[in-house]
């Protein structure tokens, strides 16, 4: 079963993305500037993830990804794949576990690995 991540970007806008089974990003969420409006679009998407729209793209270099769309807004767009079947099989993953996969929080800066 995948997992949302929710971390912060650089500008310390705050983020999510859609982790399959495997560890793998398949979807990057757009920014946002407060923590809980990562929280609330996941569990709506994990609620509606049924009528979400995938629009597809092959990009100018042959890579194909897609824009992932809810109510008609976008708000992810995927890692770029080597073939059309990899970017299908990576809308599957979505498909399949996205209403019920978990939702980790990496935002805060405590380290969890302790040096020695």
């Amino acid at each position: 079963m995948g997992a949302f991540v929710i971390s912060k970007r650089y500008n310390e806008e705050y983020k999510f993305v859609f982790t399959s089974r495997k560890g793998k990003v398949v979807f990057t969420s757009l920014s946002y500037e407060l923590k809980f409006e990562c929280e609330e679009t996941i569990e709506q998407f994990k609620l509606k993830s049924d009528t979400a729209d995938f629009l597809k793209f092959k990009s100018t270099s042959g890579k194909f990804y897609f824009k992932l769309m809810l109510e008609g807004s976008h708000f992810a767009t995927s890692r770029k794949y080597t073939t059309s079947l990899r970017l299908q099989k990576g809308i599957d993953e979505i498909v399949r576990y996205a209403s019920v996969s978990e939702t980790l929080d990496f935002t805060s800066n405590d380290l969890i690995f302790l040096e020695d």
